[in-house]
């Protein structure tokens, strides 16, 4: 169980687990999205963002990418880039692959794009590679997710 699942759990949403062997070298989101049988738009990639002193997390769909300009905004700071992996390791507790927007062992402001209203569903990551988690936009909301236009398509 990961810290994933216990926050879901703790928090008394409803959530799906789907374990899946995915190939890496297409991305993980992506990956995912093919061996789940699902549409890429519908599974979210976690992605973390620096301004050079403070971090955030964005959520897109696997099928497009993060605008930093529009992350940068949501934020309230001038510009974003992207953070160093081994940082995104350090500050989630996650490894890249595997970086969940939930229970992560240093709480940050995490925005999810506003292309996760399509959805009945969207899948995330659920803490480990090979592993996501099913669930309404709505359950990200109310686990202190903000959403935000933040994706190019």
């Amino acid at each position: 169980m990961t810290p994933a699942i216990v926050e879901l759990e703790r928090a008394r949403l409803e959530f799906r687990v789907h374990r899946f062997k995915g190939d890496p070298n297409q991305g993980y989101a992506v990956a995912a999205a093919e061996a789940l049988g699902v549409s890429p738009r519908q599974v979210f990639k976690t992605l973390m963002v620096t301004n050079g002193r403070d971090h955030a997390v964005g959520i897109v769909p696997a099928s497009g990418s993060l605008n930093l300009k529009h992350m940068a905004k949501s934020c309230g700071w001038k510009k974003a880039q992207m953070a160093a992996p081994a940082d995104a390791e350090r500050l989630t507790g996650y490894l890249v692959g595997g970086i969940s927007p939930l229970g992560q062992k240093k709480r940050l402001a995490r925005w999810l794009d506003t292309s996760a209203g399509d959805w009945p569903t969207v899948f995330i990551s659920g803490g480990q590679r090979g592993l996501d988690i099913e669930l309404a936009p709505q359950a990200l909301l109310a686990c202190g997710v903000k959403l935000a236009s933040i994706a190019d398509a």
